[in-house]
This record gives structure tokens, C-alpha cells and sequence, in this order.
């Protein structure tokens, strides 16, 4: 359940960070693929925000006996 919070937090975090970036950067000539819209700039921040926070998840591997 953590893990989920963590990568939602993430997610949302870049999310907002996709935004702003559009806002205040952006894109004025609608070339751009990623930050000519809102959406794509968003829906880009919340993937990179999600794998960013995913690199901090600690795995902790299974201990299988072999008979």
C-alpha cells in the first residue's frame, strides 16, 4: 500500500511539474510535441515524476530454498 501512495505522490507531483512547465514556458508555436498542450505536458510529468519516485522504492528480494 505504501508503494502505491509513493508512486500516486509521484505521479501527482510530476504531474503539477508538467503543468507549470507548460504555463510558464510552454510552447508558443504548437511545434513542440510534449509542450504545446496542457495534457501532454502533464500526462508527461506525472510518467517521469512516477519512474523518478520508483527509483527510491526499496525491493527486498525472496529467499527461495531449492530442494
Amino acid at each position: 500500500m505504501k508503494k502505491i501512495l509513493l508512486l500516486g505522490g509521484g505521479a501527482l507531483l510530476g504531474a503539477v511539474a508538467g503543468y507549470a512547465y507548460w504555463y510558464y514556458i510552454g510552447c508558443m508555436s504548437g511545434s513542440c510535441a510534449i509542450t504545446s498542450s496542457p495534457i501532454n505536458s502533464s500526462l508527461y510529468g506525472a510518467v517521469m515524476g512516477g519512474l523518478f519516485v520508483s527509483i527510491f522504492q526499496n525491493e527486498t528480494p525472496t529467499n527461495k530454498t531449492s530442494a
